[in-house]
């Protein structure tokens, strides 16, 4: 098994392997869903860069302070003109710390002019960074729905995955949020929580997880949210890095592979969600625009976007997809199915 530069891996597979796409092909196949198509798209996910202030262990972007990439002005406004031609209900914006990116706050704006509910993910971290003064604010102003990355409850095991000193820096941007109404019962501003493992292995049931978080940090810091979501780690990038690293690849995949859930695969979120990356180039998934695989047909980016066109798309898949099929399944909003 050979290895590549940092940043640029990709999924391996020894030679005597069945080739990745049919292997998760046939499991779809199985099921009686092959092809894999699109429902519709109710989510537009705009990946507005890579740029962040932190660096994750897990991360499926590769994302840091080194990273350049930054979605322009001018393609932020053609994500804007399929908005204003359509009638998607919800703009997810991502990256990178998305809030970084120079045209997050009118990407924003914009959005909610044309009336769509709007999702922040957000790495917390980023609220109390000098040049983002009164984020928290404008984030509440708009009825932005926070999606914050928590990895755990407790010190030792966070700051292991995000960096020293960021749970703390969590720990206040919470209180931050809480403080302006988000994650209190009944209020419209909704905050929620994403959990990621810290190892190789599949997150544990959503809803226990959740009661023990809300439960900790209530008791611990006074602190409260909506929602947490289990997020299974994609054999990609930093945390593929980790898997060869530590001699977990085959291991992991075999898992991911024998967890494989039908009702899970029905319902996994590129069906109804469509992915812009920071050029512009339409993906099926965020972890697809990791990957380099753009949606299939000679219309890939988004100045082409027509809605006939994607809306029962057939979708590019890959062995990475077996991470979102396993178990209880995996989305942007945690499990899939029972």
């Amino acid at each position: 098994m050979s290895f590549a530069p940092a940043g640029q891996l990709r999924i391996l597979e020894p030679a005597a392997a069945p080739h990745p796409r049919k292997a998760f092909d046939t499991a779809l196949s199985e099921s009686g869903l092959f092809p894999l198509r699109a429902t519709g798209v109710q989510v537009l996910q705009i990946n507005v860069g890579k740029v962040c202030n932190q660096t994750c262990k897990h991360c499926h972007v590769d994302a840091g302070p080194h990273r350049r990439e930054s979605m322009s002005r001018e393609t932020a406004e053609w994500c804007m003109r399929v908005l204003e031609r359509t009638t998607i209900p919800t703009v997810d914006i991502t990256g990178g710390a998305p809030e970084l990116n120079p045209n997050f706050r009118w990407i924003v704006e914009r959005s909610r002019e044309l009336g769509r509910h709007v999702i922040d993910r957000c790495n917390l971290s980023i609220l109390l960074v000098p040049s983002q003064a009164g984020l928290a604010r404008f984030l509440a102003a708009h009825r932005v729905e926070v999606v914050a990355s928590l990895p755990y409850f407790q010190e030792a095991q966070t700051d292991a995955q995000r960096g020293e000193g960021v749970f703390a820096k969590s720990i206040e941007a919470l209180r931050l949020l809480n403080s302006l109404g988000y994650g209190q019962p009944g209020s419209p501003l909704k905050l929620n929580l994403v959990y990621n493992p810290a190892g190789a292995f599949l997150p544990p049931p959503q809803k226990a997880l959740e009661a023990d978080f809300k439960r900790e940090l209530a008791r611990r810091h006074g602190i409260v949210f909506h929602s947490l979501y289990t997020i299974t780690n994609m054999p990609i990038s930093r945390f593929l890095e980790y898997l060869l690293r530590s001699g977990n690849y085959e291991r992991y995949m075999d898992r991911l592979v024998q967890a494989f859930n039908p009702m899970a695969a029905a319902a996994v979120m590129c069906r109804t969600t469509l992915s812009v990356g920071w050029d512009g180039t339409l993906y099926d998934c965020d972890f697809n625009q990791m990957l380099d695989l753009p949606v299939r047909g000679e219309f890939s980016h988004v100045r082409e976007f027509e809605s006939t066109r994607f809306a029962s798309r057939v979708i590019a898949t890959g062995v990475h997809c077996f991470g979102c099929t396993a178990g209880s399944g995996s989305s942007c909003t945690g499990t899939t199915a029972g």
